[in-house]
C-alpha cells in the first residue's frame, strides 16, 4: 500500500509539471511524458482498487476468496499504460516528426521540471525496490527471480512503472537537448518513439505475469518438494501420486494431494491421518490457504496417464 500510494503522489504531481513545461516549450518529449505519469497514476488508482478487493474474505459466491481480483485489476493497470500512455507518445512522436518544429526559445523550462521528477521518480523506485527486495527475502529468492515470476504483480507494477520512468526522463532529456543544440524537432520525436516503445514493453510484460496468475498457475517449485517431502515421512502415506497447487491470490496457495495410503490403516485411521496432515503443512507452510487430500490407489491406470499428460512422468514410485 505505501509503495502504490508514493508511486501515486509522485506520478500525480509530476504530470501537472510535466504538462505545463510541454504546453509552453512545445516539446512532444515532455507532453508524452506527461501523458505517461497520467497513464501511471491510473494505473496506481487501479492498483489500489487490486489491493483494496483482494482482501475481501471468503463467501459462499466465490469459496476460495477474492484473492484473483489483484491479479484482474493489474492486469487493468496494463491495459492501461498501454493505452494510455504508449498510444500517446507514439502518435506525439510521429506528429512531432512529421510537423519538424524549428528551435524554440523556452526550451530550458524543460530541464529543471525533468530533474524535479527524476527526484521524485527516483523516490518512489526506491521504496519499490525495498519492497522487492523483502518480498523476495520472505520467499527465500533473489530479487530478479521474484520480479520475474511474482505472486503479487502490484510489487512488479510499480517497479515496471518507475523503471520505465526513469529512462524514459532520460529519453526526453536527451530529446529536448538535442533539439535545442540542432534546432530539429526530429530528436524530439524520436524520444517521444522511445518512451512510447519502452510503455509497449512495460505493458506486455506486466501483462503476461496477470494472465498466467489468472489461467492459474502453480506455486513455487521449492515450496513443492518441500511439501512433497513432509507428505512421504507421513507414515500412513505409501506413496504421492498426485500434487496440484494454484495460485489463488497473494500468499494464497490452493494444494490436492493424491495420495497412495498403506492399506492396513482403517477409514478412522485414514480419516484422522488427513485432519493432521492438514493441519501441519498449515502450520508450516503459511502460504497454504486451502488443503485437500485423497486417498487413490497409485496403480490405477487412468489416474497414472492423466499424471503423465501433465508432467511427463508418474509422481509415485514405480510398481515392481
Amino acid at each position: 500500500m505505501v509503495t502504490v500510494l508514493l508511486a501515486l503522489a509522485a506520478n500525480a504531481g509530476i504530470g501537472v509539471l510535466k504538462l505545463v513545461a510541454g504546453l509552453i516549450s512545445g516539446s512532444g518529449a515532455l507532453l508524452s511524458e506527461a501523458v505517461h505519469s497520467v497513464g501511471d497514476s491510473a494505473t496506481e488508482l487501479l492498483l489500489l482498487t487490486a489491493l483494496r478487493r483482494s482482501d475481501r474474505p471468503a463467501d459462499r459466491v466465490h469459496p476460495f476468496g477474492y484473492g484473483k481480483e489483484r491479479y484482474f485489476w493489474s492486469l487493468l493497470a496494463a491495459v492501461a499504460i498501454l493505452t494510455s500512455g504508449a498510444a500517446f507518445s507514439i502518435f506525439e512522436g510521429f506528429h512531432t516528426i512529421l510537423s519538424a518544429p524549428g528551435p524554440s526559445d523556452l526550451l530550458w523550462i524543460n530541464y529543471p521540471v525533468l530533474a524535479i521528477a527524476f527526484v521524485l521518480e527516483g523516490a518512489s523506485f526506491r521504496q519499490a525496490v525495498k519492497q522487492a527486495r523483502n518480498e523476495a527475502r520472505e520467499g527465500r529468492r533473489s530479487v530478479r527471480s521474484y520480479l520475474r515470476d511474482p505472486d503479487d504483480p502490484t510489487v512488479k507494477s510499480v517497479f515496471l512503472e518507475d523503471s520505465v520512468a526513469l529512462i524514459g526522463l532520460a529519453f526526453a532529456a536527451a530529446g529536448v537537448g538535442l533539439h535545442q543544440l540542432t534546432g530539429s524537432g526530429l530528436w524530439d520525436g524520436l524520444a517521444s518513439l522511445a518512451i512510447g516503445a519502452l510503455l509497449v514493453l512495460a505493458a506486455y510484460l506486466l501483462a503476461q505475469t496477470c494472465k498466467a496468475l489468472l489461467i492459474g498457475k502453480q506455486a513455487d517449485l521449492r515450496l513443492l518438494q518441500a511439501v512433497s517431502a513432509r507428505l512421504e515421512e507421513q507414515p500412513e502415506i505409501e506413496d504421492i501420486v498426485d500434487l496440484m497447487t494454484m495460485m489463488i491470490g497473494t500468499n494464497k496457495i490452493l494444494l490436492c494431494v493424491r495420495a497412495d495410503f498403506v492399506d492396513t490403516f482403517s477409514a478412522r485411521d485414514l480419516e484422522a491421518a488427513c485432519v493432521r496432515i492438514d493441519a501441519d503443512l498449515s502450520e508450516e507452510f503459511k502460504d497454504l490457504d486451502e488443503i485437500f487430500i485423497q486417498p487413490v490407489p497409485r496403480s490405477d491406470p487412468s489416474m497414472r496417464r492423466r499424471v503423465v499428460r501433465r508432467y511427463g512422468r508418474v509422481l509415485a514410485d514405480e510398481q515392481p
